[in-house]
């Protein structure tokens, strides 16, 4: 058992703090509205604070899944930020998509306090975070790796360390990078489709099955078609994220073409008013040409 403290408990962190709880360590739990981390407390045990200091005090690893940048350097460095109730040696894991810019500003403060900054954005969505399924890519010293493996791996499909501090941002921007284009493609597919007046269940049930086939076919195809997005990874945060992917493409001198223009698609659905809809909304998108 590891004494932990786990920081934002949205539809990624709810779920993921429980399989911690679940898996018999000893969690201490802050969020930023105070009535969702009493009601984690209710269903899993533990411990809510009030602070992030005061969660962190006296855990081993502290983990947070918040917001952006400005979210995690708040619960970092802020007045009640974790890092000024860290013991030395305990650990920090972000499992934030933010910059690296600011991984690595946090890392860099993290050591002069004698503590460890690990980078671990995931991959994956609700569903992962619920069925402890997600993908983590980290990025850090090997050593502090090895010591929060055990317990990342609680709710993880596959995690491994990928480099340096900020190496696992820089893979998580190659994910969202994927992810545009792949979903893009599969919305015009089906917007082909019906404009070609087939069967789009048919279609992609047969497209699946060959080289077209991803995740994204295979988990999202029947809520677009079902024009259902309520659900999933919204757009605000996508947005963000290519954001974030394109910003560090002017730094690197990475070419973006496509993933800059599934951007302003995106931008184009939040003026539907689909915000907080599902990154699938391409096809909505579409649909309303």
């Amino acid at each position: 058992m590891t004494k932990l403290a786990f920081l934002g408990l949205g539809v990624m962190g709810f779920p993921m703090a429980g399989h911690l709880a679940a898996a018999g360590h000893d969690v201490t739990v802050y969020n930023r509205t105070r009535a969702k981390a009493d009601a984690w407390v209710a269903q899993h045990g533990g411990r809510a604070a009030d602070s992030p200091a005061a969660a962190a005090e006296g855990a081993q690893i502290v983990l947070a899944c918040v917001g952006n940048d400005d979210d995690l350097r708040a619960v970092c460095t802020g007045p009640d930020g974790a890092f000024n109730a860290m013991a030395k040696g305990a650990i920090f894991v972000d499992h934030t998509t933010v910059s690296a810019k600011v991984t690595r500003e946090l890392y860099a403060a993290a050591g002069d306090l004698g503590l460890g900054f690990v980078d671990a954005p995931i991959s994956g969505g609700q569903a992962g975070a619920e069925n402890a399924q997600l993908s983590i890519m980290c990025g850090g010293d090997q050593a502090h790796y090895d010591q929060i493996s055990p317990v990342i791996e609680v709710y993880a499909k596959l995690a491994r360390r990928i480099g340096d501090s900020g190496a696992g941002q820089m893979t998580k921007m190659c994910n969202q990078i994927a992810i545009a284009g792949l979903v893009q493609g599969l919305s015009e597919a089906m917007h082909f489709a019906d404009k070609a007046g087939l069967d789009g269940h048919a279609v992609i049930e047969v497209i699946s099955q060959g080289a077209a086939g991803s995740w994204q076919m295979n988990n999202r195809y029947k809520t677009m078609l079902d024009d259902h997005f309520t659900h999933g990874f919204a757009v605000d945060w996508m947005r963000k994220d290519l954001g974030i992917c394109l910003d560090t493409a002017n730094e690197n001198g990475a070419s973006l073409p496509v993933t800059a223009l599934v951007d302003q698609f995106y931008k184009d659905v939040q003026k539907m008013g689909g915000g907080r809809w599902d990154t699938s909304a391409l096809f909505k998108r579409l649909q309303a040409l």
